[in-house]
């Protein structure tokens, strides 16, 4: 995907001169000058899945549009007009700290089936592994997709990072496991010493795989996914997202709206994988936005570690290796299925796979007069 810095001032000229009369008359409608504020005619349907214990909250129906000519500037303008609309659906009292959601925008790729945003604590991701599979199954059971096929159907999902290609097992009329390759993952900085403050200098690597991430065995920083306590990862895990945004500049060779630190994911000690070896297997967790700890094994971070892995030469081509959560023990399989580029980069196309449940469906409002209904958080 090929991108150009989006200028806000173009933007916001955009949005002023494509305002239809039916945005003007919808009263949760945004302009182009003030946030979309939360009021009780608010009515969002909602379907919620999960892909290996993490959540998915699809918004339906009920978001004012989402404006825009690209899928980044749709991106930013939901940073700055539809914020409200994230906090009243991923924070309390209808969603949680770790919450995380997905929201439809009008595909602007041709090849694209539909086209999301992500959302979660903090704001805005650029992509979503975990989200992908569960929107893979969704898109395919809900009619996006015009001709269904056994054993896979085809799913091209547009994401801010760049078009995802989603396979969905289906058969019997029946959607199940999905496999996805994403954009090109590529290492960013291999073997760095960043300062981490109650920590010394430590050694690792930052890596992309839709997003980036600061990657490092938890035992460089005296912890272990085993036995340290899940607060102890977070606080650890944070400090190096934190040591790593000062000290590091992060750039994305195609966008720079792309171009930042998602989070940190700590690792087990795996090292040199025997060549040609089945049945490889490692632990991690994620943390990513704020404090945010993901239950899965991280779609684009298994992405990234697949990426770095190849990169290291720790792994073959077609290699399968067995991620593990170490929060919740849930799986995904990746592994690196062909070279690519990305800009000037060498990288690697990434194949994830794993599998999405439905947990329900809702429908949520607003009640004038309730003063903690707009959205709040306790951590």
């Amino acid at each position: 995907m090929s991108e150009d810095l989006v200028d806000f001032s173009n933007v916001a000229s955009y949005y002023v001169t494509n305002k239809t009369n039916n945005n003007n008359n919808n009263k949760n409608s945004a302009d182009s000058s003030s946030p979309c504020e939360i009021n009780q005619d608010v009515k969002i349907k909602t379907t919620e899945m999960h892909t290996a214990g993490e959540p998915l909250r699809i918004v339906e129906k009920g978001l004012p549009p989402v404006l825009g000519s690209t899928i980044l500037e749709k991106y930013l303008y939901a940073k700055l007009y539809l914020d409200n609309y994230r906090r009243f659906l991923i924070y309390e009292p209808r969603g949680h700290y770790d919450m995380y959601g997905a929201l439809f925008v009008e595909p602007d790729d041709p090849q694209a089936d539909i086209a999301v945003l992500f959302i979660h604590n903090e704001g805005y991701s650029t992509m979503c592994g975990h989200a992908v599979i569960a929107l893979g199954r969704y898109a395919v059971d809900k009619g996006y997709v015009k001709t269904l096929s056994s054993p896979e159907t085809v799913v091209n999902i547009q994401c801010p990072c760049g078009l995802v290609k989603a396979f969905v097992s289906y058969n019997n009329g029946k959607s199940g496991a999905v496999r996805f390759h994403s954009v090109p993952a590529y290492v960013h900085s291999a073997d760095i010493k960043v300062g981490v403050p109650k920590f010394g200098v430590i050694t690792l690597d930052i890596s992309y795989g839709g997003a980036f991430y600061a990657i490092l065995p938890a035992s460089r920083l005296g912890l272990d996914l085993k036995t340290t306590t899940l607060q102890d990862l977070v606080s650890a895990a944070t400090a190096v997202t934190d040591a790593v945004k000062k000290q590091e500049k992060i750039t994305h060779p195609e966008s720079p709206d792309l171009g930042f630190l998602y989070g940190t994911i700590l690792t087990d000690d795996l090292s040199k994988v025997t060549k040609g070896q089945e049945g490889v297997t490692t632990c991690n967790i994620c943390v990513f936005a704020h404090k945010e700890v993901d239950r899965s094994p991280t779609g684009s971070g298994v992405t990234a570690r697949i990426a770095l892995m190849a990169h290291k030469r720790q792994i073959e081509m077609n290699q399968v290796v067995r991620f593990v959560s170490s929060s919740t023990q849930s799986e995904f399989t990746g592994k690196a299925v062909q070279e690519a580029t990305i800009g000037n980069i060498k990288g690697f196309t990434v194949e994830v796979s794993g599998q999405a449940f439905y947990t329900g469906e809702s429908v949520f409002t607003f009640e004038e007069g309730d003063v903690l209904g707009k959205g709040f958080l306790v951590h």
